[in-house]
């Protein structure tokens, strides 16, 4: 069984360690983590780890934020994956730092890459993993904010969540949504 799992983040070296790439940061954990690289493919970096009888294919789209739903959807059919096991990171603005939701569907919640992918594929109907950067910025400043890096402070907990995070891809491939929300989604 195969499954899509998409980190939202943008490319370039602007980009990196930022908070709007937390999800390039996890999934380059978990592919360091299992000893397999990311490859320039078409609409993205693509990287491809077994994990007990199931495939992963990990998915860095190369689109931008703003138009993931193209890649998306692209490694979706390429790949004959079932919308059900699609996968995808995001920041998000509303949870405090860390904190880790499971959502089997849902808004954008003005998330433009979430937005984009809903667009595209024409559903809310799929599974996401929400990473909290905390909601620390001044009135008018919220780009810069989602745009910047981590505070010191701030980067001495990402590791920890950032395996917290990696547990959950590897259980929702191997368990289920279902009981991976039972299971980490407690407060």
């Amino acid at each position: 069984m195969k499954y899509l799992i998409v980190g939202l983040g943008n490319i370039g070296q602007e980009y990196e360690n930022t908070r709007h790439n937390i999800g390039f940061m996890i999934l380059d954990a978990l592919a360091k983590a299992s000893n397999v690289v990311f490859t320039d493919k078409r609409y993205g970096f693509v990287s491809e780890l077994r994990l007990k009888n199931k495939t992963l294919i990990l998915l860095k789209p190369s689109t931008y934020m703003n138009l993931s739903g193209n890649a998306v959807r692209y490694w979706l059919q390429k790949e004959n994956i079932l919308m059900e096991n699609l996968l995808v990171i995001v920041d998000d603005l509303a949870l405090p730092l860390g904190s880790l939701r499971l959502k089997t569907k849902g808004s954008d919640a003005g998330h433009n890459g979430l937005k984009h992918i809903q667009d595209t594929l024409g559903t809310q109907q799929y599974n996401r993993l929400r990473f909290g950067i905390g909601n620390g910025f001044s009135q008018g400043m919220q780009i810069n904010y989602v745009l910047g890096r981590f505070s010191p402070e701030e980067e001495k907990q990402l590791p920890e969540r950032i395996d917290k995070a990696i547990e959950i891809i590897k259980s929702f491939c191997l368990a289920g949504a279902d009981t991976t929300m039972n299971q980490f989604n407690k407060k």
